[in-house]
């Protein structure tokens, strides 16, 4: 029997567990340190040196997360909502999704983008789009949406 868990803690429970098993993996993006989660606790109360807030600039981020990706780290990179990928487009259209090709399969780049996207309540027009078609066009991503807290961790 599947526990009652919300999206978000499903989410949360599976970084840290990520973090536990590697000490490579590292989470990124604005505004992070104290958020509740699960069981009332702040998310980064075990990893805080592992968590990062950043300036908001999600260009400049995305791209530091992805030189940490190509220098052997495991990033999570964290946007607020999916609208603010447009920002860093350059960083995961031209550089993160073709490093491989262009270094013909010596580059690897182990990065997670995660970011809410969609209609949710009060959620302003540039903080709802859904814009997941544009990216799973693009060879060397791979997209997930996944719909339920199950398929999420």
């Amino acid at each position: 029997m599947q526990r009652a868990i919300t999206y978000d803690q499903a989410v949360c429970e599976a970084i840290l567990e990520e973090m536990k098993k590697d000490s490579t993996v590292f989470l990124m993006g604005e505004d992070l340190h104290g958020k509740p989660t699960f069981a009332g606790k702040p998310f980064d109360e075990p990893f805080r040196s592992r968590i990062l807030n950043t300036p908001i600039s999600e260009n400049g981020f995305v791209g530091a997360g992805l030189g940490a990706a190509i220098t052997g780290m495991r990033p999570i990179v964290k946007l607020m909502f999916a609208d603010f990928s447009l920002l860093a487009m350059d960083q995961i259209v031209n550089q993160i999704a073709k490093c491989r090709y262009m270094s013909g399969g010596q580059t690897k780049v182990p990065i997670v983008i995660w970011t809410p996207e969609g209609a949710s309540g009060g959620s302003a027009a540039q903080h709802s789009q859904s814009l997941e078609g544009l990216f799973v066009h693009i060879p060397g991503l791979k997209v997930a949406v996944p719909s339920t807290p199950y398929e999420a961790k």
